[in-house]
Parts: structure tokens; sequence; C-alpha cells
């Protein structure tokens, strides 16, 4: 047995467990809950182990030092960000005792998953490219993804403060939370419809921009990309529409407002100034190791410049102009697409110093 089948075992059990959470939000059957909550604790355990035996297994192949992590490449990244995030939410879950963010927190983690599997990422162990091959490594590119995890529970939570707190179909808050949700919905099923057509084997970021979407939005069929965007405008205008049969349903759970809004300040307050010290600060002291220079406005070093002027703002507009409930929450929504952007976003549609990462 090697790391790829518990990878595999845990990969499975989070797409069971997004079910069963979602299903537990429309039911409220407790039992499902009780499945939904096992099947990420289990999971989570599989995980843990494929992390370790990973980073093992590097070790004694002589290919990687002991004290260099399994995060130096696309696929690497994307395990580690979902066991943060996924650690994060076991947490907050005990943490509150509600299981209600499970629905929106899981399927962050299916839509990376996906995306892992639907570009066939490469899974093996290689060496690290010279870059890569510095103490850095571990305080840059771990504590980056701490942050960056922080993020995407902020992101679940103000989510949910936004659907609770919206009311009419006109206010621009629920235009925002509706369109998000709907855009996250379209790029799970796209995604799916690329994997089911092409079953890709893509072991390059050339290769995942070259399939990415192709059987949808980027295919050479114009009457499939007609259809495609009046396919994607119809599910967002569906979940505008009905969008408030949602809120009714998380209005079940009794989530307190200040509860939605603390969790957010929390995760945030926690992952800027590791995001701070790790992604921009240590990545700077790194980079001038590297390449000579400490900042070189490589794409993804923009992004993520830009990433923490938008949390530096959320916070700021927080904790110095006084700003709460559905401004701040909004912020925090935003910023989380900006992090997905920097991380994934740059890769596909940019090039740069970070093409590895």
């Amino acid at each position: 047995m090697d790391n790829s089948m518990f990878f595999g075992i845990a990969t499975l059990g989070y797409i069971f467990a997004m079910i069963a959470y979602i299903t537990y939000l429309v039911s409220k059957n407790r039992y499902v809950g009780l499945v939904a909550t096992y099947l990420t604790i289990v999971s989570f355990a599989f995980h843990t182990i494929a992390f370790l035996m990973r980073w093992y297994e590097g070790y004694i192949m002589g290919l990687r030092s002991f004290w260099r992590p399994p995060v130096s490449n696309l696929y690497e990244s994307l395990v580690f960000f979902v066991w943060c995030l996924m650690l994060g939410y076991i947490i907050i879950e005990f943490r509150y005792k509600n299981r209600a963010f499970g629905a929106f927190v899981t399927p962050i983690a299916a839509m990376i998953l996906a995306f892992i599997e639907m570009t066939g990422l490469s899974k093996e162990i290689e060496p690290l490219v010279p870059a890569l091959q510095s103490n850095w490594l571990l305080a840059h590119v771990t504590m980056s993804f701490i942050s960056y995890a922080m993020f995407g529970l902020s992101f679940a939570t103000a989510l949910i403060y936004l659907i609770q707190k919206t009311e009419k179909k006109t206010e621009p808050a629920y235009i925002f939370w509706t369109f998000s949700v709907g855009l996250m919905i379209v790029i799970l099923l796209a995604m799916a419809i690329d994997y089911l057509k092409f079953h890709v084997i893509a072991t390059s970021t050339e290769a995942m921009k070259k399939y990415l979407f192709r059987a949808t939005f980027k295919s050479n069929s114009q009457t499939i990309v007609a259809l495609s965007w009046f396919s994607a405008l119809s599910i967002i205008g569906f979940v505008w529409m009905f969008g408030n049969y949602l809120k009714r349903i998380i209005n079940t759970f009794n989530l307190s407002e200040q509860m939605l809004d603390d969790i957010t300040y929390r995760a945030i307050a926690i992952g800027f100034p590791i995001f701070t010290l790790g992604g921009l600060i240590f990545g700077a002291i790194w980079a001038d190791q590297a390449w000579g220079v400490y900042w070189s406005w490589d794409p993804k070093e923009t992004w993520s410049l830009i990433t923490w002027f938008v949390y530096a703002f959320y916070l700021h507009a927080r904790l110095m102009r006084g700003w709460r409930g559905k401004k701040v929450a909004v912020v925090a929504v935003v910023g989380f697409v900006v992090v997905l952007f920097t991380y994934l976003g740059v890769n596909l549609l940019l090039s740069g110093l970070h093409s590895y990462v």
C-alpha cells in the first residue's frame, strides 16, 4: 500500500461527507448529521496518514530532505490545503457544536478534489526543483496554505451570514451571495463534464490549460459554448429565484449572527498574520536567495499582495471603521475568491516564476 490509496479513500470519504452534510442541511435528520461527521473524521484520518506516508516515502527514496514536506507541486499543495481546511472545520464543528457549516465547507474541498481528478495531476514523488531546495520551503509554503485554509473557513461562515441576513431579491447582498453560490455550482458541474468527456490525464499546467472547461465554455463548437453560457446563467438565475428557500433551511438551525460574524473574524484574524509572515515576508526572503531579488512583480507575488490588501481592508474596516454585518461579510467572500485566483487562476491564466506550484 502506498500513499495514493489512502488519498483515494480520503477523497471518496470527503465527497460522501459533502453529500451527507447537504442532506443533513435539508432534512435535519440527526443520524445523517452523525454520519457526515464520522465520514469527515475518518476521511481526515486517512488523509493525515497519506500525507505522512508521502513525506516518509520521499525521504526514504532519497528524493527529498526530511525537513522538506510534500508541498512542492500543485498536487501536493492542493491536498495539503484540503487537509488544513478540514482540520479547521472539524475544530469549528466541535467548538460550536453545529454541523450546518459542513454543507458549505465540504463543497470547497470537493471542488479542489474534483480539480485534481479532472486534470489527472501527476501523483508521482519527484525530486525537488532547484528553486525549492531550500529550508524556507517548510515555513513559506506551509504557512501560506494554513492561512488559505483560514480564509476558506471565513468564506463559508461569511456566506452563511449573508444568506441569513438578506431579505429582498433586489438587495445587493442577496444578488452577491446567490451569484457566488450559483457560480460555485457552475464550476463544479463544468469540471465534472470535462472529466466525464475527456477522462483527462494532464501532468503539467499547459495540459490543464488545454482541457479545463474544454467540454463546455471553451469547446470548439459555438453551439456548445452558447448552451454552456445559457445553462450557467440559468443556474445562477435559479439560485437567485429560489435563494430564499435556502435561507429558510439555514434559519431552522438557529445559527447566531454574532457567532457567524465571530468565526469569520477569528479565522481572518488568525490567517492574516500567518499569511503576512509566511506568505509575503518569508517568501520575499526566499525569493532573494533563489532569484537574487526580494520582489520581482511576478504574477503570483502581485496577486498575493492583492490578497493581503483585501484582508487588511477587512480588518481595518472592522476594527477602525466599525464595520459589521453584511459589508464585511462581502469583503470576506471576495477575499477568498482572490485567494483562489492567486492560488489556481494565476497558474492557469498567467505565467511566471511560480509555475511549478
